[in-house]
């Protein structure tokens, strides 16, 4: 029983450090620098990150807040796009296009509230004038 109280205390410490670290694949400049140290020129790292793919299955991407890193997760097992993470102006444009979509999306989703909001008063006011219009026959 401890031994596999143990092991599950393990495998839980790995998957938390691995999900940790996809999340950290969201932002540019952490690949930046992980370019120009060297680390996508180590064939055993280039695996790993193939390995962290399973986080892209449903019963593990459940835990990821920052959905962004798994598209990362997929450019980065393409040499080329490893290649020019080097250069900070890759980072710079990739971080420049991140935040254009963060931005549409707010702005997307605050008009999805706004309407949602304006509909329901609209529903309240429909409602009660059907109301009034029973007392008044």
């Amino acid at each position: 029983l401890f031994l596999s109280l143990t092991a599950k205390a393990v495998v839980s410490t790995q998957s938390t450090g691995e999900l940790e670290f996809v999340q950290c694949l969201a932002n540019p400049d952490y690949l930046t620098y992980l370019a120009q140290d060297g680390y996508f020129q180590d064939e055993a790292f280039v695996n790993y990150l193939s390995y962290l793919k399973y986080w892209k299955r449903p019963e593990y991407s459940k835990f990821i807040k920052y959905p962004q890193c798994l598209a990362f997760l997929d450019l980065l097992q393409v040499k080329k796009f490893r290649d020019e993470l080097v250069n900070i102006p890759c980072a710079k444009f990739i971080q420049n296009q991140e935040m254009q979509l963060w931005s549409q999306h707010f702005r997307k989703r605050a008009n999805m509230v706004n309407t949602s909001a304006i509909k329901k008063q609209n529903d309240i006011k429909d409602e009660n004038s059907m109301k009034e219009d029973g007392k008044a026959k």
